[in-house]
């Protein structure tokens, strides 16, 4: 796993985010689309992939998911899949992931954490430290280590 400085990939995500934010409105006209991910975070070190939060209401997440895939995306079977949460990868050679979350759900988690730490740049300087240290880690035990950090941050007051 190899990890960027923002100055090489978050403004090539900034605009595939506003992109993908055009046609995802115009497939879910309610749905709130934010740019989440290291890439929505100044200074933050990265893969380079962009992270996007759709947040639809609960009854509507299976039909969002299914209108989604028009869009060449595919279900990601390897994480985790609840009533209230559906992860989405893209299908095209560009590294993009969908995390179609129920509004109001725990899963708005993944907006608390893109805020905590662009409102704290210790908070970013130690998770830059932490994707450096990973470098060249097998996928799960980075994921494991950057779960912990994420539990860590969503705890903080």
């Amino acid at each position: 796993m190899q990890f960027y400085p923002a100055e090489q990939y978050q403004a090539a995500c900034h605009e595939m985010f506003e992109r993908y934010e055009r046609d995802i409105k115009k497939l879910l006209l309610n749905a709130r689309v934010e740019h989440v991910g290291a890439s929505s975070i100044p200074l933050a070190v990265s893969k380079g992939d962009l992270d996007i939060f759709v947040g639809v209401e609960s009854n509507e997440l299976e039909g969002a998911v299914e209108r989604l895939t028009t869009l060449g995306f595919k279900e990601k079977l390897d994480t985790l899949r609840t009533p209230e949460l559906c992860m989405l990868e893209s299908i095209s050679s560009e590294d993009v992931a969908l995390q179609v979350v129920a509004n109001g759900s725990e899963f708005e988690c993944f907006l608390a954490f893109r805020d905590k730490l662009c409102m704290n740049r210790t908070l970013v300087q130690q998770y830059n430290a932490l994707k450096m240290h990973c470098e060249g880690w097998p996928q799960d035990q980075y994921r494991e280590k950057k779960s912990a950090f994420i539990e860590y941050v969503l705890g903080l007051e």
